[in-house]
């Protein structure tokens, strides 16, 4: 009898975790990152100025912000299956529209449609996870799900490279990458329909007073640095590749689609953050990340002319991006269990704001300065946030 219960968590565990690994590789990877890898294409087909470039941008932006309250909203009142089943039917639909439209208006909808299924999707896995799974796979479950967001941009980085170099049809890739999305839907329609019962719950000011508690301002303190240099790496490392005169053999469009290839091939190594946090500890785990990161952003600062020193520092940010991501989560599932997808939620949020003023002040700078010099600071912020880091109450 303990053996086919155990049989029946293992199976349990294992169609959650890879059920939201692919979640999040959709979401993240073609629906949120997929319109900055493909943009040279769209510039061309759309007709688009880097003014309406960046205006859908950051549109896109602000429409995950906003999809990140939306999601904490519907799992209090309705679990995690609505969220979840919600964002990757407007994946779905919005890379579709991408995929079959020959008007701007029409793309720039999709794009800021299929980038709310990032905000949707994610941090209900919390809620799916506290409620269905045993507690001592809570942070391993949530690692593999959070890192799947890593195929997922080393997935888009492939087909984007294909276009670039082989001239495959963008539009086809983006109609199979909705195929994805709907198929994921259905899937978690299914798996997602045996979580146990939820009851709804309001988020009142007690629960608001809990978020802001001492022992979570760490974590928001690392989210907030790190969402400035990392949102600072992907604006413009690869602006810098171009600034130093780019890869030798590789023209500049598919420098991006590289960069993202090797991002995710380092963004593997978060599968194993919840276990390398029970063995060394929190502390030390995050001061090895932001040295990671330090030196990420100081080898694409003065080595972005170098294949060696590109690939090494995209896979280092892909390893801190992958790696805080799961922290991030397994974290607010051990401090906030009852509220787990909310405090995450908040996690992001804080993350999502480094990402909207680390990119605008860094523009400014480079303007005074350089790149170099920027990506050397940042490098700085990253290297302090480690040294800084406490965690006496997680």
């Amino acid at each position: 009898m303990q053996q086919q219960k155990n049989r029946a968590e293992t199976v349990k565990a294992v169609s959650i975790a890879a059920g939201g690994a692919l979640c999040t590789a959709i979401a993240f990877g073609p629906a949120r990152m997929g319109y900055g890898l493909f943009l040279p294409q769209f510039r061309d087909v759309f007709s688009l100025s880097t003014a309406h470039a960046g205006l859908i941008a950051s549109s896109a932006f602000v429409a995950f912000l906003l999809a990140l309250l939306v999601s904490a909203y519907l799992v209090m009142r309705y679990g995690g299956r609505v969220p979840v089943v919600a964002g990757l039917l407007a994946a779905t639909v919005g890379l579709a529209m991408v995929a079959g439209t020959q008007g701007t208006l029409i793309f720039a909808i999709g794009i800021i449609l299929s980038a709310t299924s990032a905000g949707l999707c994610w941090s209900p896995f919390n809620d799916a996870v506290g409620r269905a799974i045993i507690s001592e796979w809570h942070g391993r479950v949530l690692s593999v799900v959070s890192t799947g967001t890593t195929f997922g941009m080393a997935g888009a980085g492939v087909m984007a490279l294909a276009v670039a170099l082989l001239g495959w049809d963008w539009r086809t890739i983006w109609f199979g990458f909705a195929g994805l999305a709907l198929v994921c839907a259905l899937y978690h329609l299914v798996v997602l329909r045996q979580l146990p019962e939820t009851t709804a719950s309001s988020f009142d000011r007690k629960k608001f007073r809990r978020l802001m508690h001492r022992g979570i301002r760490p974590i928001y303190w690392i989210a907030v640095s790190f969402g400035i240099t990392n949102g600072i790496y992907l604006s413009f490392a690869v602006n810098q590749i171009d600034a130093m005169g780019g890869l030798a053999g590789l023209q500049i469009d598919g420098a991006g689609a590289v960069l993202f290839m090797a991002f995710g091939a380092g963004g593997v190594a978060g599968l194993w953050t919840a276990d390398v946090e029970r063995r060394i500890g929190l502390r030390r785990l995050v001061q090895g990340i932001f040295v990671c990161s330090a030196a990420s952003l100081l080898l694409i600062g003065l080595g972005a002319d170098i294949w060696a020193g590109v690939v090494v520092s995209a896979a280092l940010q892909g390893l801190c991006l992958m790696s805080l991501s799961a922290l991030f989560s397994f974290i607010s599932q051990r401090l906030y269990p009852d509220i787990s997808s909310v405090s995450f939620t908040a996690v992001l949020c804080v993350y999502a704001l480094g990402n909207v003023a680390g990119p605008a002040l860094a523009g400014y700078l480079a303007g005074l300065s350089s790149l170099m010099m920027v990506f050397t600071a940042t490098a700085a912020l990253s290297l302090m946030t480690g040294l800084l880091f406490r965690a006496r109450y997680t």
